[in-house]
C-alpha cells in the first residue's frame, strides 16, 4: 500500500483500509483493524484486538491496545474500540477490556485526548469527549458526551461522569458526578453547573435556569440526596433536570459528589 511508510512493521493478519496512513517506524499488529482515512503520524504502536475508526489520528509514540494495567488480567481475549474521527496526541495510552469488565475498552467518536492521558480497561468513553494533558481514566469508569477532564486530573475506577460535566485540573473524582456538574479541588468536589458548557452546546436560557433550581434542591433539600432526586422526578419538565434526576437513580456501585 501506497499509504504504509517502508520503515512501518505491519504484522500478518492486521487489516488496513486502502485510504489509511502509516508513518515511519509504527508497528501494528496482527489483530488490528485501521478504517478509512486513518492516520498514524510515526513511532506508533497498536496492537491487540483493536479497531480505529475512520479519520482517527494518532500522533507519535502513543501505546494503544495494549494489555490492561491489571494483575487480574490473564491473558483473555479482550478488545479496544475506538470511534471515528478522534485526535489521539502524543504518549497517549489506551488499554484493552477484561474478562471481569465485559471484555472491551469503548472510545466514542470526535474526542481528543490529549498528550500524555491514560484511558484503562473496560472504560467506555463517549463522544465528543476532550481528556487533557496526563490525565488519567481507571478501569470500568463510564464517561458521558461531552464531558470535558482537566489536566493531571484523576478518575478512581468504576466511576461514572455523566454528560456536559466538566471535571478541573488536578483533580482526584472519586464518587459520581452528575450531568452538566462542574468538580474542582484537589478531592473532588461537586461547585455547581458547567454553565460554561451549556451555553456553548446551545441550551436555552430557560432550561438552564431550571437546571439551577434544580441543583439547588439537591443542595439544600430535605432527606437524602438520592430523596431529593426521586422527588425532583415528579417535579421536572426540563429534558436536561430529567436527565440528572435518571443518572442518580440508576443503579451505581459509588456514592455521588454531592453539592456544598
Amino acid at each position: 500500500m501506497s499509504g504504509i511508510h517502508p520503515s512501518a512493521i505491519i504484522e500478518e493478519g492486521a487489516q488496513i483500509a486502502t485510504s489509511a496512513t502509516v508513518g515511519a517506524f509504527c508497528v501494528v499488529g496482527p489483530e488490528v483493524v485501521l478504517d478509512d482515512d486513518v492516520v498514524l503520524k510515526s513511532h506508533v504502536v497498536i496492537t491487540g484486538r483493536t479497531q480505529v475508526g475512520e479519520g482517527t489520528v494518532i500522533f507519535p509514540f502513543a501505546v494503544i491496545g495494549e494489555i490492561p494495567q491489571d494483575l487480574k488480567f490473564k491473558g483473555e481475549a479482550s478488545r479496544l474500540e475506538i470511534g471515528k474521527r478522534n485526535r489521539i496526541r502524543e504518549h497517549v495510552t489506551m488499554n484493552c477490556g477484561t474478562e471481569g469488565g465485559g471484555g472491551v475498552t469503548r472510545v466514542g467518536d470526535d474526542g481528543l485526548f490529549m498528550a500524555g492521558c491514560h484511558i484503562a480497561h473496560d472504560a467506555i468513553i463517549g463522544d465528543r469527549v476532550i481528556v487533557v494533558n496526563s490525565a488519567a481514566v481507571a478501569g470500568h469508569c463510564v464517561i458521558g458526551d461531552d464531558v470535558i477532564i482537566g489536566g493531571l486530573a484523576g478518575i478512581h475506577q468504576w466511576v461514572r461522569i455523566g454528560r456536559g460535566a466538566i471535571i478541573g485540573a488536578v483533580t482526584m473524582v472519586t464518587n459520581d458526578v452528575i450531568p452538566y456538574g462542574l468538580v474542582q479541588a484537589p478531592r473532588g468536589e461537586l461547585d455547581g453547573l458547567n454553565l460554561v458548557g451549556l451555553k456553548r452546546s446551545g441550551v436555552a436560557r430557560s432550561d438552564i435556569t431550571q437546571l439551577r433550581a434544580a441543583f439547588q434542591m439537591l443542595a439544600q433539600g430535605e432527606g437524602t440526596f438520592h430523596d431529593r432526586a426521586a422527588r425532583l422526578a415528579d417535579e421536572t419538565t426540563s429534558d436536561q433536570v430529567r436527565e440528572i434526576v435518571d443518572f442518580v437513580l440508576a443503579d451505581t456501585g459509588r456514592h455521588f459528589l454531592t453539592p456544598k
